[in-house]
């Protein structure tokens, strides 16, 4: 089985999360994207102190009749920092038949020399690089972290990275949308709609809940 693994704050999961998710289910074949919010994100604070009890209720109304997608807490049982490499290699000791697909933006793909043990990403599992606006990675090769180089051969027709360990990384371009989870949280919290960047079930949640009344 092909599982596809998307992590994410998620404050809130919007539109632009999900259609990442499907782009990369189909170009991959993957068998199902599990959404796993961020307990402790180690990157950057997570914004207006929500708590995860509700950025894993907001991504549960996300992708209910999706047969395709499902939430994974794990990172919210979890305590310290929510590196992506435990969460790897806790679904690779769950899964051990199974083929791993890390599923990234382009954005944080140009950042992931910054990340905790990111030679060990490379090397645990597949990784799937999806473009987002402004963020084109027009040669993978040189958007790798200059450390690890080396270690990959690229193959142009395919826009595919092959790792050593027998990994790789994917790259796939299309019609990125321009959604960003803080315009989310500064128009919810100004009263304005958000209809058009969520899904309209986590609109109503938001809107029930005040979730970000304060973020302002």
């Amino acid at each position: 089985m092909r599982i596809g693994l998307m992590g994410g704050t998620f404050n809130p999961v919007h539109l632009a999360h999900l259609h990442i998710a499907e782009e990369a289910r189909q170009a991959c074949a993957l068998d199902r994207v599990v959404f796993i919010p961020a307990g402790d994100p180690p990157h950057k604070p997570l914004a207006g102190e929500v708590s995860f009890a509700l950025r894993s209720r907001m991504v549960m109304l996300a992708i209910s009749g999706n047969p395709f997608f499902e939430l994974s807490e794990i990172e919210g049982n979890r305590t310290g920092k929510s590196y992506s490499i435990d969460t790897i290699q806790a679904f690779r000791e769950r899964y051990p038949q199974d083929e791993l697909y890390f599923i990234i933006g382009s954005d944080s793909f140009l950042e992931i020399g910054l990340w905790h043990c990111f030679r060990e990403i490379f090397a645990s599992c597949n990784l799937i690089v999806v473009e987002r606006p402004g963020k084109r990675i027009s040669d993978p090769a040189e958007a790798l972290p200059v450390a690890i180089r080396a270690e990959f051969s690229y193959t142009p027709v395919a826009r595919r990275l092959d790792h050593t360990a027998g990994t790789s990384v994917r790259f796939l371009s299309g019609c990125p949308l321009d959604i960003s989870s803080s315009e989310i949280r500064a128009l919810a919290a100004s009263g304005r709609s958000i209809a058009h960047m969520v899904p309209p079930q986590v609109a109503a949640y938001i809107t029930e809940q005040g979730i970000y009344n304060t973020c302002r």
